[in-house]
């Protein structure tokens, strides 16, 4: 944020000690030391909260655009739908083709099945 550097914070420093004093200079860094100190942990939590609510926000945006574009729902009757219609059109097909079978094997003769081979 502020470009200090090391001559910088000596002179700092040295005009503190000639302002301030000696004896009140240990006092003062401390106290000074506590409010920066505070001022940061403020800063980083109203960071870090605005951070968190941005998150937030951005995923709300985010489900209801998913929302908006493809209703989960919708999509599982249509499944469910269809494959309802081809467990139906399977079991027409497997009854009709056992109907067949059964035809077929009552019109046979009863020496029709076996094979000349056999003479």
């Amino acid at each position: 944020m502020f470009d200090v550097g090391f001559f910088e914070l000596l002179l700092l420093g040295v005009v503190a000690l000639l302002v301030i004093g000696p004896e009140r200079l240990p006092k003062v860094a401390r106290t000074a030391g506590m409010w920066i100190g505070r001022g940061r942990r403020i800063l980083q939590s109203v960071k870090a909260d605005i951070e968190q609510e941005l998150r937030a926000e951005e995923l709300k945006r985010i489900l209801k655009e998913q929302a908006a574009s493809t209703p989960v729902h919708e999509i599982l009757e249509e499944g469910r739908s269809t494959l309802d219609e081809v467990k139906k059109e399977t079991e027409s097909v497997v009854k009709q083709a056992a109907d067949e079978a059964a035809s077929t094997t009552s019109t046979l003769p009863s020496g029709a099945d076996r094979t000349d081979d056999a003479r």
